[in-house]
């Protein structure tokens, strides 16, 4: 009788062996691991920089009876700040900007010396963009522009007329940070047309320039 409960002890043990060491060999599932998100870069937000490039500037000049036309090219430097809304693909927004422009020419009027051209130049404009994968932003813009015209006479107080008109435009915008981005803009200004000293003087404008600015 013992030997059979013996044999029946034994018997348990060993049905109940694999089992248990199933239970003490068998890791538990690791936890699912957190999955990281990249933020999505937007461009929502306001900014400023600065920005330099070419400008060719073309004046007609007209009195009764004659005219003639000049060109005033030169480089320009200078400054923008604005503030964009994202929404999905399309981005809206308002841009200003100011710059200084180096195109006077020299003539000899009368046998005197005469610097004529623009000096500061600006505009306000609104701005229609679309978004190119993540980072790249394509855009049109057009609105309000500026510019101050002047005529030097040795000899003579400096005569400085401002002309309004507008601008329109487009270009690029690309992030390199989710703070700085670069730029490349073309834009056609037509500044409108004035008398200066009994002179109908028309100004329009073709200029190109590149930047770099801070999103904040």
């Amino acid at each position: 009788m013992i030997r059979d409960v013996l044999v029946a002890m034994l018997g348990a043990a060993l049905a109940a062996a694999p089992a248990y060491a199933a239970d003490i060999t068998e890791a538990p599932e690791p936890a699912p691991a957190a999955i990281e998100t990249t933020p999505t870069f937007v461009w929502t937000g306001g900014y400023v920089g600065l920005q330099g490039g070419g400008g060719w500037l073309n004046s007609d000049l007209s009195v009764p009876g004659a005219s003639a036309s000049e060109d005033f090219n030169g480089g320009l430097f200078g400054a923008f700040a604005g503030y964009n809304y994202q929404m999905g693909d399309w981005v809206v927004g308002v841009e200003g900007d100011v710059s200084y422009n180096w195109n006077d020419k020299s003539f000899t009027v009368f046998g005197a010396s005469t610097e004529v051209g623009t000096d500061v130049s600006g505009s306000v404009r609104g701005r229609v963009g679309y978004t190119l994968g993540e980072k790249a932003l394509l855009y049109g813009t057009g609105g309000w522009a500026v510019t101050r015209g002047f005529v030097d006479v040795a000899g003579a107080p400096k005569e400085k007329e401002t002309f309004n008109g507008w601008t329109i435009g487009g270009g690029i915008d690309y992030a390199f940070t989710n703070s700085m981005f670069g730029r490349a803009e073309y834009r056609y200004n037509d500044f409108g047309d004035k008398d200066v000293g009994g002179v109908n003087v028309d100004l329009d404008q073709h200029q190109f320039t590149v930047g770099v600015g801070l999103k904040f």
